[in-house]
């Protein structure tokens, strides 16, 4: 009983991570300009800024090369500039 109830437990919170490692594979293509990008993995699309490997301060798991991106900035006086 204790083992199945372990196994379960296991089971479910490997479950519930795998989305946190979300990943996508990139097919290689070529660009307008001739040039051809190489496939390669890239994190999923997501409305966060901050936990794509490229922003700074994140390391990608699979090159080992460090974020260089900054995060931006929004300028929160410029509804006021108009009179909003």
């Amino acid at each position: 009983m204790f083992l199945k109830s372990f196994i379960i437990a296991f089971l479910l919170f490997v479950v519930s991570i795998v989305p946190a490692f979300a990943d996508t594979y990139v097919n290689g293509y070529t660009r307008r300009d001739g040039t051809y990008v190489q496939p390669h993995m890239r994190s999923d699309r997501d409305s966060s800024f901050s936990n794509n490997w490229s922003t700074k301060d994140n390391i990608s798991p699979y090159t080992n090369e460090r974020g260089y991106k900054q995060e931006p900035t929004y300028n929160n006086n410029a509804y006021r500039l108009k009179g909003y």
